[in-house]
């Protein structure tokens, strides 16, 4: 495997996991990323930030080099680590209650907070425990 593909691999398993069931999570969209488009990342995109915003950038200024395989997935790839990314945007607002509440005392330390989330699923409201798992937290 080329350094880039390994450097890809290593940055989108590391970033957390966000969204519904029926969406990929961080780790199945690097490997399709990576089984799909990694020679040509390795082709047109080397030198680019491994981010998936300046690799979609550069998979759409390069559009023509890139296979046709590539084309058909990256957009999925990217759709689902984009919504992943989202739903952990949003998830302190949509739990605001649970975290004032049931977490007050560890909210300001997002791990301790998280934690304290996840085993307050049962007394949180609906649509923080559809915002913890659309996160990929569960």
């Amino acid at each position: 495997m080329s350094p880039i593909r390994c450097i890809l691999l290593v940055f989108l398993v590391a970033v957390p996991s966000v969204a519904p069931a029926q969406t990929l999570n961080f780790e199945q969209a690097t490997a399709i990323l990576a089984a799909s488009c990694g020679k040509d990342i390795d082709d047109n995109c080397r030198g680019v930030n491994l981010d998936p915003g300046r690799l979609k950038e550069c998979f759409l200024r390069n559009g023509d080099r890139i296979s046709s395989q590539c084309r058909g997935d990256y957009p999925r790839a990217f759709g689902a680590i984009e919504q992943r990314i989202s739903a952990r945007a949003t998830l302190s607002k949509l739990c605001n209650w649970e975290l004032n509440h049931l977490c007050g005392e560890v909210r300001q330390d997002p791990v301790k907070a998280l934690q304290c989330l996840l085993e307050s699923t049962k007394k949180a409201t609906p649509n923080c425990n559809k915002a913890i798992s659309a996160a990929g937290y569960r």
